[in-house]
């Protein structure tokens, strides 16, 4: 399950660092602007659902072989570019 957060309401919304409001981006180098924050977080349990799935069940995290990817809930931050509107994304996970 994921929680949106806009703005700068989203950027302590994290599993390590605050995010900075803005960043580099990454197609032009301009100034990016914080758009919202997605926390995946894990619902409360239901008893006899199904167990949650989130975004690092998607892939196997195999750097040797397929390559990397999440080994646990993640927080992702979106920022939009001043200059050329394209979106750039940091991330973390818990």
């Amino acid at each position: 399950m994921f929680d949106v957060f806009l703005g700068k309401e989203g950027l302590s919304r994290s599993y390590q660092a605050k995010f900075p409001e803005s960043t580099e981006c990454v197609h032009c180098h301009g100034d990016a602007r914080i758009g919202f924050v997605a926390f995946e977080s894990p619902p409360e349990p239901v008893p006899g659902s199904e167990p949650p799935r989130f975004v690092c069940d998607l892939h196997t995290n195999d750097p040797d072989g397929d390559g990397f990817w999440l080994h646990d809930c993640c927080a992702v931050a979106v920022y939009f570019c001043r200059k050329c509107l394209f979106p750039t994304s940091l991330y973390n996970q818990g």
